[in-house]
């Protein structure tokens, strides 16, 4: 395949990671106004966000698995025409256990059917500039905040919630379907063309994965990691209201911290590439974890601007970084296996933050305890991540490239 194709498959990821992750989020542009609406508590709508990462931590396994089999296109395929269908049903929900159901059961299983297969394609195609480019397949998703939210915004605005999730349901359709046909399966053995000299050849067992120290040491980073920030994403909107921020200029705060993590992503790939994965894991965690209790203090539009910036960078810029090093501890062979469990476990971490904030905040009529909570969580993400072993030394390292 010609570097062109190749980075088309890199595009295609990028937008439907944009337009999957992005309608799941733009929850948190819907939480007031369904609330205000339907007098659902924000708890309640907040769980629905709980039972999205939930969802799609169980999912994402099995949808990695029918990727290694099957390929990812049939998988992305799928996802694609379940996500529209979800949307289209929770937007006409009359209770909340309806919402919860369509929106947290359904919108969770389609959103974790890109994840993995994508990922796991594009690591299987790069063997150079590999954290460059699964760093641009994230980037998408770090784009949502400044498209999603602000189009489910101007909707709710102009008509109503329910009109708008309708409309981003229909257009998810209108999106993904055709960008699955730009995907492609890697080869078998990427690792056997004289290229690849630093790509792992084979891969080992989801037996041998499950029951070595780095799996778990690769999880419970990704899990704390996702546990830090996961609260203050979703409730960024809702905390900066509450601030006194107009809704529209809220939602902008929830836009820079997406274009921030689109450079994050950008400048941690290229670190990554040039002094190692790991060091610069790290970094971030601790910028982000800094970050997050620095928000605790802030209530000014442009102090938020200014923290956004750098948290948006610092969690943006490590999400990616996983899926590299589980690439280079256990290869090509079941990737999108092990980037499954270990999704679960960091979609565990996720499904912690919404519905812990919402009830913060129901509870204390504030978000305080959901900025510091959060942020010794993430130094705890610091502390195991450097507990990771150095990589494994592989005969395909040896070859010349």
């Amino acid at each position: 395949m010609t570097n062109f194709n190749r980075w088309t498959i890199v595009f295609a990821g990028a937008l439907m990671g944009c337009v999957a992750i992005g309608t799941m989020f733009s929850l948190a542009v819907f939480l007031d106004p369904m609330s205000a609406d339907t007098g659902w508590s924000r708890a309640g709508i907040s769980s629905a966000m709980t039972l999205n990462f939930l969802v799609m931590g169980v999912a994402g396994i099995l949808w990695g698995m029918a990727s290694d089999r099957f390929g990812p296109r049939i998988v992305v395929l799928a996802g694609s025409l379940l996500l529209g269908l979800a949307l289209v049903l929770a937007s006409r929900a009359t209770s909340l256990l309806a919402f919860q159901l369509t929106f947290g059961l359904l919108v969770g299983l389609a959103a974790s059917a890109f994840f993995a297969p994508v990922t796991a394609a594009v690591t299987g195609w790069f063997t150079t500039n590999r954290s460059l480019a699964v760093s641009l397949v994230s980037a998408g998703m770090g784009m949502a905040p400044m498209t999603i939210s602000p189009f489910a915004r101007y909707l709710i605005t102009a008509y109503d919630w329910r009109f708008a999730m309708l409309a981003i349901g229909i257009g998810a359709w209108l999106v993904l379907l055709p960008a699955t046909l730009l995907l492609s399966r890697p080869p078998a053995s990427p690792a056997s063309s004289p290229a690849a000299g630093n790509a792992p050849s084979g891969g080992m067992t989801m037996t041998d994965v499950l029951r070595s120290p780095q799996f778990w040491i690769l999880g419970l980073t990704f899990f704390a990691c996702c546990a830090a920030h996961s609260g203050p994403i979703f409730h960024m909107v809702s905390y900066a209201i509450v601030c006194g921020v107009s809704p529209m200029a809220a939602v902008s705060i929830y836009s820079v911290e997406g274009l921030a993590g689109l450079g994050g992503r950008l400048l941690l790939g290229v670190a990554a590439d040039r002094i190692g994965v790991k060091p610069v894991l790290v970094a971030g965690l601790i910028v982000q974890a800094v970050v997050i209790a620095a928000y605790s203090a802030v209530s000014a539009l442009e102090q938020f601007y200014l923290l956004a910036l750098v948290f948006g960078a610092a969690y943006g810029g490590v999400m990616p970084l996983y899926a590299v090093l589980a690439h280079d501890y256990f290869g090509q062979k079941n990737l999108g296996a092990v980037l499954g469990a270990a999704g679960m476990l960091s979609s565990i971490g996720m499904a912690l933050g919404p519905w812990i904030g919402g009830w913060i905040f129901d509870t204390f009529q504030n978000y305080a305890w959901l900025f510091i909570g959060s942020s010794i969580v993430g130094l705890g993400a610091v502390a195991i991540a450097l507990a990771f072993p150095p990589l494994p030394r592989r005969e395909a390292q040896a070859q010349p490239a």
